[in-house]
């Protein structure tokens, strides 16, 4: 566990090597990487770590501030208790995150493998009006459900995401958990609405950057991908046959050979 400040923050760490942290994204927690990070033995030390509200990490939002601020503090705290330059390893909301954080450029970050990172207003910045649109109407819908007492509302953002039927494949205990911590994903949302870096910013990005990307995802995500790839620097793109978007879970096996290769290819440059 680290404190940030006085405030709980979720940290497990396991083997030695290079150090690689394990973001996820909404409605997840550390746990999300375990079926990953397995196949990758103990060549690495692989930390893991809660966004805000989910797991042990405390939330720290209020309705004055929903700033994607607040969940960078979580990521370089955890950063500063690793001691480490740390690859930087994020999926969706945890991506996004993850992006924030080497923006704002107060640590130490040796590389990024982001999967279906989510950082939606980039498609404004980019002209990808109809897409950026398209997805505004999914999150508005979603919190209109949410407002009128739908206990379900969460299943349109899931199936919107790992396509109809997503939400209803997962276990009792995961659907339990989605709808228990719903009112946090809602503060997700407005804190990534909040997020608006241009272009420009994500051009001055110098970290060996990997984007992944399921082949099964969706066009919106898809097409961030390759906004991002376009614009950063050192950076390439991954396709994931049969993927959609939870392939940490789905594919563990593929995300960690990749993650495997990118950190080993990083590490040797350095």
């Amino acid at each position: 566990m680290a404190e940030y400040p006085a405030r709980r923050i979720d940290y497990r760490e396991q083997g030695s090597g290079p150090t690689i942290l394990f973001v996820p994204g909404s409605w997840s927690t550390g746990a999300l990487w375990r079926s990953v990070i397995a196949p990758l033995g103990d060549r690495f030390r692989a930390v893991t770590t809660s966004l805000l509200g989910y797991g042990d990490t405390d939330e720290s939002r209020t309705p004055d501030d929903l700033s994607i601020e607040r969940e960078i503090d979580v990521i370089e705290a955890v950063i500063q208790r690793t001691n480490s330059a740390v690859h930087l390893v994020g999926h969706s909301w945890g991506a996004t995150v993850c992006l924030a954080t080497v923006l704002r450029d107060r640590t130490k970050v040796a590389s990024m493998t982001l999967i279906e990172a989510t950082p939606f207003n980039l498609l404004r910045h980019s002209g990808d009006l109809e897409l950026y649109e398209q997805v505004h109407a999914v999150a508005d819908a979603y919190v209109r459900a949410c407002d009128d007492g739908k206990l379900l509302a969460a299943r349109s953002i899931i199936d919107f995401y790992g396509g109809d039927g997503s939400f209803d494949s997962f276990p009792a205990r995961t659907q339990d958990y989605i709808v228990a911590t719903t009112p946090t994903n809602l503060l997700d949302w407005s804190s990534a609405w909040d997020f608006d870096a241009p272009l420009a910013a994500y051009a001055g990005i110098t970290a060996p950057s990997l984007f992944v990307r399921g082949e099964r995802g969706h066009p919106v995500v898809k097409r961030v991908a390759e906004v991002l790839t376009n614009v950063v620097s050192r950076s390439s793109l991954v396709t994931v046959p049969g993927a959609s978007h939870f392939m940490p879970a789905t594919h563990a096996s593929d995300v960690a050979r990749l993650i495997r290769a990118h950190v080993a290819t990083v590490e040797t440059m350095r």
